[in-house]
C-alpha cells in the first residue's frame, strides 16, 4: 500500500511566450515547446496468491476437486481444457479457512508456452503448497505423472522446490487392486505419499482435507 514505481519519465517541460517577455519585447511570439517523454508499452501480468495450487495435466480432476472442497463453481466436463482461465475457490476445514487455485491443465512443453502454460505457472507461483492431480484411469499414468514433474522443475523460480503433494483422482472407477497398483507405481516414481480420492464420490475426500490442512500449518 502506497508503494510507487516509475514506469515511464515524463518530458521535460516547454517555456510559454511570457518567458521571453522583457522591458524591450512586451508581446514577444517566441516560446519553447520543451521534450517528449519516455514512450514505453507495458504488459501487467497478475499472479493470484492462494494457500493451495492445482496443478496437473487436463482433464486430471482439478476443476471437480475445486467445486467440491470449495463454493467455486468451475466449468467441468468430460473433455481437456475446459478450465481456460484459473479459478480460486475458498475451503474451510476444522474452522481453518484456506484459498485453492486451480489452473487450466497443463501439456508437455507448458514451461516454454506450449497451451500457454507459461502464464498459468506463474499463477501458482506464490502458493506456499502444490497438490498435483494424476488421472487414476489414464492408460499413461507414470508419463502423466513425470511430464508434470517435468515442466514444474523447467520452469523455474524454484517452483519445483515447493512442498507437493501428490493426489491420485477418480478412484471410484478403479478396482481396489488396480488402485493398489497405481499407488505403487506413483511411490515408485518418487511420489512421496499419495493420497487417494475421489471428488465425484467424496471417497478420501475428508481424510485428505485434514491432512491438507495439517500440512498448511507446517509440512510434517
Amino acid at each position: 500500500v502506497g508503494e510507487r514505481s516509475l514506469l515511464a519519465q515524463g518530458g521535460k517541460g516547454g517555456f510559454g511566450n511570457t518567458r521571453f517577455k522583457s522591458s524591450t519585447s512586451r508581446a514577444p511570439r517566441r516560446a519553447n515547446s520543451g521534450q517528449p517523454g519516455l514512450e514505453r508499452t507495458i504488459w501487467l501480468k497478475l499472479k493470484l496468491i492462494a494457500d493451495v495450487g492445482l496443478v496437473g495435466l487436463p482433464n486430471a480432476g482439478k476443476s471437480t476437486f475445486l467445486a467440491s472442497t470449495t463454493r467455486a463453481s468451475p466449468k467441468i466436463a468430460d473433455y481437456p481444457f475446459t478450465t481456460l482461465h484459473p479459478n480460486l475457490g475458498v475451503a474451510e476445514v476444522g474452522g481453518q479457512v484456506f484459498v485453492i487455485a486451480d489452473i487450466p491443465g497443463l501439456v508437455k512443453g507448458a514451461h516454454e508456452g506450449f497451451g500457454i502454460g507459461d502464464r498459468f505457472l506463474g499463477h501458482v507461483e506464490r502458493c506456499p503448497v502444490l497438490l498435483h492431480l494424476v488421472d487414476g484411469t489414464s492408460d499413461s499414468l507414470l508419463e502423466d505423472f513425470e511430464t508434470i514433474i517435468h515442466e514444474i522443475s523447467a520452469y523455474g523460480k524454484d517452483l519445483d522446490k515447493k512442498p507437493r503433494l501428490t493426489v491420485l483422482t477418480k478412484i471410484d472407477s478403479l478396482s481396489s487392486d488396480l488402485r493398489r497398483d497405481r499407488i505403487k507405481l506413483l511411490k515408485g516414481a518418487d511420489a512421496g505419499e499419495v493420497h487417494p480420492l475421489s471428488a465425484v464420490s467424496g471417497e478420501g475426500m475428508a481424510d485428505f482435507l485434514r491432512k491438507l490442512s495439517k500440512f498448511l500449518d507446517g509440512p510434517v
